[in-house]
């Protein structure tokens, strides 16, 4: 009998040709990933544009020009920045007007010295002393100030202003259960009236910003006790367009 011849299978050379798909795929799948991350949402850019306009005019600058129509890549939004972030901005109404209204409507306590009113850099500043607003070492509003805080809220969220809420403190360090630091108990002040505009006068939360400078802009010498006094304070400061007063008279207000 013949012996049949085993047949010896050889490697096959086209065996590459499945990396080679495997490849080409994942490649193709890739660029599919870097096409898709590279698209923004028109929604999303303007989002970011109105969030940026937000920021400055809180700031008390120009709002920034950005046009999110014109094209889908972010290379192509121009933002225009300020020359000075403490530019005024314009208001729907005169703070001249304002002033008057706020100095007839808290006559009783501009004259006990509870509330001030001054034009500064930026704007009307409404100066809220601790004295008439707060109890030491603490943030909540006295209630007994309520009523006169009710006739700020209102004439504030009738003109739709822009406001930025400063908390101030003297030098005179804080040590109690609730705050470490004059920083905590100025930021905490500030914060707690955006939150009464917001939550009980409804006033727009994206006009409103908050900031906190502890004992570290005074408006009165620290060495006495009426100047720490006129130290302790919240200023709300009403942006918009205005001539400052000279700082002689800023200072004869800031007198008891």
């Amino acid at each position: 009998m013949r012996r049949r011849k085993r047949r010896v299978s050889r490697p096959s050379h086209d065996r590459w040709l499945v990396s080679y798909a495997d490849f080409i795929t994942l490649l193709f799948a890739f660029f599919v990933v870097l096409y898709s991350t590279a698209q923004v949402d028109r929604k999303k850019v303007a989002a970011l544009s109105s969030a940026i306009q937000t920021a400055f005019q809180q700031l008390g600058a120009n709002p920034a020009t950005i046009n999110p129509t014109t094209s889908q890549d972010f290379t192509d939004i121009h933002i225009a920045l300020p020359v000075s972030a403490t530019t005024p901005i314009d208001q729907p109404r005169d703070l001249t007007g304002l002033r008057k209204e706020l100095e007839q409507a808290l006559a009783p306590e501009i004259l006990r010295g509870d509330v001030a009113l001054r034009m500064g850099r930026d704007g009307l500043v409404i100066s809220l002393r601790e004295v008439g607003f707060f109890e030491s070492g603490s943030a909540g509003v006295k209630a007994a100030s309520q009523p006169a805080f009710s006739r700020i809220a209102k004439l504030l969220g009738e003109g739709q202003y822009n406001i930025r809420i400063e908390g101030h403190t003297d030098n005179v360090r804080i040590h109690n259960l609730q705050y470490s630091s004059n920083w905590e108990l100025s930021t905490s002040r500030s914060t707690e009236m955006i939150r009464l505009l917001v939550v009980k006068y409804g006033l727009d939360p994206q006009r409103l910003s908050a900031s906190g400078y502890g004992e570290y802009h005074p408006i009165a010498s620290n060495a006495t006790e009426a100047g720490r006094a006129l130290n302790r304070r919240v200023d709300l400061v009403v942006l918009g367009k205005h001539e400052a007063e000279p700082a002689k008279n800023q200072l004869q207000e800031n007198l008891p």
